[in-house]
C-alpha cells in the first residue's frame, strides 16, 4: 500500500473512514480500501466462483490502495458501508407541473443525503407570470424553484459528511434567461448550485451573424420576445467575469455525441459538467493517477505505456462491478442506468505527469501527448468494455444505439474527465487536466474550519535535483506559490513551472479540447484567470470553447465574486516540508 500524505490522513477521518456509534473511528485507511476492494468484487460472484472474487479483491486493493486509480467519493465512502449508493453523478427531469418538481426535490434530497450529485434542466418550466391553470394564477417562474432546491440542498449534506452540489441549466431561449443570469452576481446566493446556460448551434450562429434572437415560451411554443443574440451575450459574459456563474453546456454538440440518439436528447450534466446524462440516469466515475505512469532514470524519464495498458483493464471491470453492486435510490433510476451502464474513466495528475517528463504545461508538445494519451486510454477502454461484453453481455439498450450491430460493448460509455477535487488530495497529485493551480496553496473551506497546506513535492525535487533549491527560492515559493519572480531560476524552468493563471487560456483550452477528442462523456475543466482578465476574455474564451467543439466551459477569475476554495501561497510562508 502506498503511503498516504498527511493531508489525505485527515480528510479520509473526517469523511471517508466508519465511525462506530460513539463517533470514533473504527478503520484504517488500509481497512477502508479492503472494505471497498471486497465489496465492489462481490459483483464477480454474479459470474463466476469465490475464487475469482477473492482474485478480484486482491486486484482491485493494489489498484487503490497504491493509488494507481480511485473512484468517486461516494464508492469509497458507502461500498460495504451501509448504504451501498456508490455513483456520484446523476441528472433528474423537471417537468412544468408542481407535482413534477416536488418530487423531483424529494429524490434528490434522497440522492444527496447518500453521497450523489444531481444536475437540472429547467427550461421545461413555464416563464415567471406565465398563466397557472384555469384560475387565474401565475407562475413563479423557474429561477424561484432554483432557490428552493438551493435551501433544500443547503438542509441535506451529501453522505452525511459534506454538502450537496447541483447543476442548474437554463436553455439561452427561455424567457427568464436574463434572471437567471442574475444568480450567479449575488455572492454565496447559490452557494450549492453550478449554473450553465444551455446553448445551441442556432444561438452560436445567431451570434455571430448579429442576428436577433428569439424567447420562447415552452408551455406554448411562442416566441414571447425577440432580442438581439448578442445583446444576451455580453450579459452572459458580464455574469461569468464576475462570479465565474454561468459556465456555458453546448447542447447540440452533446446531441451529436449521443450513444443511445432513439432514447432522446441529452439536456443535462452532473454537476460539474462532465457527464451529460439522460433523465433518471446515473454514472460511475473513476481517475487513473498518471503521476505513477512515468519510467524515469536519472537522465530521461518517459511514460509508462506498459503499465498503463495492464491498469486500464483492471479499473473499466471495477467501473462495470460498481454498477453491478450499486444501490439506486429509486426504481426508475436503476432501470434507466442499467439500460445504459454508462461509466467514466479519466485521469488526475496530468500537470505532474508533464513536470516528470519535462514538458511545459502551455506547449503544444504537451498539447500533443495528451491527444496521444486519451487516445491510447480510450482505445484501451473500449477493448476492455468488449471483452466484458463478450463475457457477461452488450449493456441492454445495445441494440438501440449508434454501436449496434458490428461494435459489442458493455458500457454505452467509457470515459469521462472528472475535476478530481477530493481524490487528488487522497492521490497526493494534482486535479484532473488542470496545470498546477499553484506551487503552494490553501484549501480553505474543506474541513470545516480548518485550512489544508499543500507544497508540491515533485516540483521541489525537481528544483532540488538541478541544484536550484535555495532558500530563497523555497521562501518565494511557499509565500506566493509561484517562482515567476525568482531571478536565479532560468525562463525553461519558470515556463516549465507556471501555474494556472499564468499561463495565456488558449492553453487551457487546447488541452480540454485534446481530450475531448477521445472522451466520449465530457471533461470538467476550469479556465483560470488571473484578477486583471477583462470581460473581453471571458468572451474570446467562450466563443473559441464552442469552435473548438468542447461540450461546456467553465471560468473563474480569481478573486472574484464566487465563493473560492483555493488560495496560492501560504500564510505561515513555512519551509520545513523542504525534501532533505
Amino acid at each position: 500500500m502506498e503511503k498516504l500524505s498527511p493531508n489525505a490522513i485527515k480528510i479520509l477521518n473526517d469523511r471517508y473512514l466508519i465511525r462506530d456509534q460513539a463517533g470514533q473511528i473504527k478503520e484504517t485507511p488500509a481497512g477502508m480500501f479492503h472494505r471497498v476492494a471486497k465489496s465492489v468484487a462481490m459483483a464477480e460472484l454474479t459470474w463466476g466462483t469465490k475464487k475469482e472474487w477473492g482474485i478480484w479483491e486482491e486486484r482491485f486493493f493494489d489498484l487503490i490502495s497504491n493509488l494507481d486509480f480511485l473512484p468517486n467519493s461516494t464508492t469509497l465512502m458507502n461500498a460495504g458501508a451501509g448504504s451501498g449508493q456508490l455513483s456520484s453523478c446523476f441528472v433528474l427531469p423537471i417537468n412544468d407541473s408542481l407535482s413534477s418538481i416536488y418530487d423531483t426535490l424529494k429524490l434528490a434530497a434522497m440522492v444527496q443525503q447518500k453521497g450523489g450529485g444531481t444536475g437540472f434542466n429547467f427550461s421545461d418550466l413555464r416563464p415567471k407570470g406565465d398563466r397557472v391553470g384555469t384560475h387565474g394564477g401565475t407562475s413563479s417562474g423557474p429561477v424561484s424553484f432554483i432557490e428552493l432546491y438551493n435551501f433544500s440542498t443547503g438542509h441535506v449534506k451529501q453522505g452525511g459528511k459534506r454538502l450537496g452540489a447541483n447543476m442548474g441549466i437554463l436553455n439561452a431561449n427561455h424567457p427568464d434567461i436574463f434572471e437567471f443570469l442574475r444568480l450567479g452576481s449575488k455572492e454565496n446566493r447559490l452557494r450549492h448550485f453550478n449554473l450553465s446556460v444551455g446553448i445551441s448551434d442556432q444561438f452560436m450562429t445567431q451570434l455571430q451573424k448579429g442576428e436577433d434572437w428569439h424567447l420562447v415560451n415552452p408551455r406554448t411554443g411562442k416566441t414571447v420576445n425577440q432580442i438581439k443574440a448578442v445583446d444576451l451575450w455580453k450579459e452572459l459574459v458580464k455574469r461569468a467575469w464576475e462570479s465565474g456563474n454561468p459556465g456555458l453546456v453546448f447542447l447540440d454538440t452533446i446531441h451529436k455525441a449521443n450513444p443511445i440518439p432513439g432514447a432522446g436528447r441529452i439536456q443535462c450534466t452532473n454537476p460539474c459538467g462532465e457527464v451529460p446524462l439522460l433523465p433518471y440516469e446515473s454514472c460511475n466515475l473513476g481517475s487513473i493517477n498518471l503521476s505513477r505512469f512515468v519510467k524515469s532514470n536519472q537522465e530521461s524519464a518517459i511514460p509508462d505505456w506498459e503499465r498503463l495498458e495492464k491498469v486500464i483493464p483492471v479499473a473499466i471491470r471495477f467501473l462495470d462491478d460498481v454498477i453491478e453492486v450499486n444501490n439506486f435510490p429509486n426504481s426508475k433510476i436503476k432501470t434507466a442506468t442499467l439500460e445504459t451502464r454508462k461509466i467514466g474513466l479519466g485521469v488526475m495528475g496530468w500537470a505532474e505527469f508533464l513536470l516528470q517528463l519535462r514538458i511545459p504545461y502551455a506547449s503544444e508538445e504537451a498539447v500533443a501527448l495528451g491527444e496521444k494519451l486519451m487516445s491510447f486510454i480510450r482505445a484501451n477502454c473500449v477493448q476492455a468494455s468488449k471483452a466484458l461484453a463478450e463475457e457477461r453481455g452488450a449493456f441492454p439498450a445495445w441494440e438501440q444505439s449508434v454501436f449496434y450491430p458490428h461494435d459489442l460493448r458493455r458500457n454505452a460509455t467509457v470515459n469521462s474527465i472528472a475535476p478530481t477535487g477530493t481524490i487528488s488530495v487522497l492521490a497526493d497529485t494534482s486535479s484532473s487536466i488542470e496545470p498546477l493551480f499553484a506551487l503552494a496553496f490553501e484549501r480553505r473551506n474543506v474541513l470545516g474550519e480548518e485550512t489544508l497546506e499543500s507544497v508540491n513535492s515533485k516540483v521541489l525535487e525537481f528544483l532540488k535535483a538541478k541544484g536550484l533549491l535555495s532558500g530563497e527560492v523555497a521562501e518565494k515559493i511557499t509565500e506566493t506559490g509561484s517562482c515567476s519572480t525568482c531571478g536565479e531560476l532560468d525562463e525553461d524552468t519558470k515556463r516549465l513551472l507556471q501555474t494556472a493563471t499564468e499561463i495565456d487560456p488558449i492553453w487551457h483550452l487546447k488541452h480540454q479540447a485534446a481530450f475531448q477528442k477521445f472522451t466520449d462523456n465530457a471533461v470538467s475543466k476550469t479556465i483560470n484567470l488571473p484578477t486583471s482578465a477583462k470581460p473581453v476574455d471571458v468572451d474570446r474564451i467562450f466563443r473559441q470553447s464552442w469552435e473548438l467543439g468542447l461540450k461546456g466551459v467553465t471560468v473563474f477569475r480569481t478573486a472574484s465574486g464566487r465563493e473560492q476554495m483555493l488560495y496560492p501561497g501560504l500564510r505561515t510562508a513555512q519551509t520545513t516540508c523542504l525534501p532533505s
